[in-house]
């Protein structure tokens, strides 16, 4: 059985509290063989992959938890496509562009997506797996030469396939150029197209603003935009709804769906599943270890490969990937809550200089979730501000309760590590019952205790400053996008602990959020919030779930139905017959 051993060397102590502990208990080491060495350089362990027997007392006995043996699937016969290292990730096949198709890549964080799309962009030169002599580009080409990426490979390393590219790290585009929107459209735009789409995004504003003025969601605008108006043959887009709110990625999809034709293929990596399902032709899955190995799956069609994804077996490649699949609710009925109320906010009003936002009176009960959604600019934020106190309204006021809120846009600055993180919001309880057994260990913060927060990934701050939220000592708590930057595995779970945290705990939560997947799983009742952004807003509701998510879907123009197999909720084909049955009846969001 083929083996990978990995090593995260940031976390690795050898020499600074650990005495090569790895290596003094290894079973082969103790025979007289070298199976694991001190590398002279770093002064850190090195794995024989070959030596290693796979017993794991390595993996036990480190105190910092940075050592991975694991056993590959048996089918998995050959080489990697690109290793980044000795004992580091390694990946294993491409996806395939396909013209006149929208190929969907689904997988987990640090499974080898946005490595797979940098190799087929011309970004990173994969070294099929030999470090010591990278092969030349005619090796590459040979080793695909009986498949259709062969030819593209070929066409790619000579230049003849013009490659669109937007990148997931979007925040580094500014770094890299010191301009202003217009300026950067009109240096890329090949199809003389770019600022209508900034139109068709509702961006036009934000032509004459220097890139590094932006913020993510506008930033994200910019990078659509950008990648989709230049001359290719193949269109790369990394997690693409990152950042946007609820009605601009509808629209963004559909500008994405638009570049597909004939002579022309786009791949797009992406987490939201309403977006994935609604934008893709097919489904490519990526599985492994994150962070040790991926491995990309042949390609299936868009319900199938989703509903494969989420029930953790692949049939063709006989693999079970997860132990466990992914459910949703059978039908969108409220889940009962107590009668007992907790919050009760009045109606409110801000204004700026040159927005207003107008809030509606409403409670949330002992054990409910109250869901908010609506586009960015409309005063979510702002809302959550003042029911947690941080900003007076200009009339009404919430009651003076201690609310735990967790902001926007979480930020490593705050130093440290995961465990003093934890510490400092609620002493050692991270440790006992049910926030030892849901944080640490549904959330995958306990292999993270040692980390350092500044070298951690979005999806892992993320989920930190969600447990740093639900161990303040509160009676409401209030997220702000609690889904941005994690996966489809993750996202479920995190709803799964804020719902159960408010009802083992007897508390109430305050989410917003542009997931509309997560936001149907999670929620009991709803706010919806509508106007103008950046101008004014207003609010529909407090709603049931039902009546606020058939408000979003109106205002959003799709349809709603659930999958018949998984429950998932997915959008209709525009003009299907079920669309046009739904509109008829003004049921834009499934019921019973």
């Amino acid at each position: 059985m083929t083996r990978v051993a990995i090593i995260e060397r940031i976390k690795c102590i050898n020499g600074k509290g650990c005495d090569f502990v790895c290596g003094r208990y290894c079973p082969v080491n103790r025979t007289g063989k070298d199976c694991i060495v001190i590398n002279e350089q770093d002064k850190k362990p090195l794995i024989d992959e070959k030596l290693c027997t796979g017993c794991g007392i390595c993996v036990r006995k480190c105190p910092v938890s940075c050592i991975s043996v694991i056993n590959l699937p048996e089918k998995l016969k050959d080489d990697p496509i690109h290793r980044f290292g000795k004992n580091a990730f390694e990946l294993f096949h491409l996806p395939i562009p396909k013209a006149g198709k929208v190929v969907g890549i689904l997988g987990r964080n640090g499974i080898g997506k946005s490595t797979a799309l940098n190799i087929l962009a011309g970004v990173l030169k994969p070294n099929l797996g030999n470090l010591r002599n990278p092969p030349a580009d005619e090796e590459i080409i040979a080793r695909y030469a009986t498949v259709s990426l062969g030819d593209y490979f070929k066409r790619l390393y000579s230049g003849k396939v013009n490659v669109a590219y937007k990148p997931q790290r979007i925040d580094l585009i500014p770094k890299q150029y010191d301009g202003t929107v217009k300026e950067l459209l009109a240096k890329v735009d090949g199809k003389e197209i770019a600022f209508q789409l900034l139109k068709d995004l509702d961006a036009s504003h934000l032509a004459d603003r220097k890139l590094s003025m932006l913020s993510g969601g506008e930033l994200q605008k910019v990078a659509i935009v950008a990648t989709a108006s230049k001359k290719a043959e193949v269109y790369y887009f990394d997690e693409p709804a990152s950042f946007l709110d609820i009605t601009t990625r509808i629209r963004a999809a559909r500008l994405i769906r638009s570049l597909a034709d004939e002579k022309t293929a786009v791949l797009v990596v992406e987490h939201d599943l309403a977006t994935l399902d609604y934008i893709s032709d097919e489904i490519q899955i990526v599985y492994g270890e994150a962070g040790c190995y991926g491995v990309i799956s042949q390609s299936k069609a868009v319900r199938r490969g989703i509903n494969e994804y989420l029930d953790g077996f692949l049939p063709d490649d006989n693999v079970r990937f997860r132990p466990y699949p992914i459910r949703f609710f059978q039908y969108a009925s409220e889940r009962y809550a107590s009668k007992e109320i907790l919050l009760k906010f009045p109606e409110m009003e801000k204004k700026f200089e040159s927005f207003r936002l107008k809030t509606a009176q409403g409670i949330v009960k002992k054990g409910e979730v109250l869901a908010v959604m609506g586009a960015n600019g409309l005063g979510k934020t702002t809302f959550l501000k003042m029911l947690a106190g941080e900003l007076k309204p200009d009339s009404g006021e919430a009651e003076k309760l201690k609310i735990s809120y967790k902001v926007q846009y979480p930020s490593s600055d705050i130093g440290g590590t995961v465990k003093e993180a934890l510490q400092k919001a609620g002493g050692l309880k991270y440790m006992s019952g049910w926030y030892r057994q849901t944080l640490l260990e549904k959330l995958g913060l306990g292999k993270l205790l040692d980390n350092e927060i500044k070298g951690l990934s979005g999806g892992e701050l993320q989920k930190l400053y969600i447990a740093v939220t639900l161990l303040q000592d509160c009676t409401i708590y209030a997220l702000d996008e609690p889904s941005a930057f994690i996966d489809v595995e993750d996202r479920m779970n995190v709803a799964e602990v804020i719902k159960d945290f408010v009802i083992k705990h007897e508390k109430c939560a305050i989410v917003v959020d542009h997931d509309v997947q997560f936001i149907d799983y999670i929620g009991d009742s709803m706010l919806v919030f509508e106007g103008k952004p950046g101008v004014e807003g207003h609010v529909f509701g407090p709603v049931s779930k039902t009546e606020g998510m058939n408000e979003v879907l109106k205002m959003l123009d799709i349809t709603y139905r659930q999958d018949m197999e998984t429950k998932r909720p997915r959008i209709n084909k525009p003009g299907s017959q079920l669309d046009s049955e739904q509109r008829k009846k003004g049921r834009y969001y499934y019921t019973e």
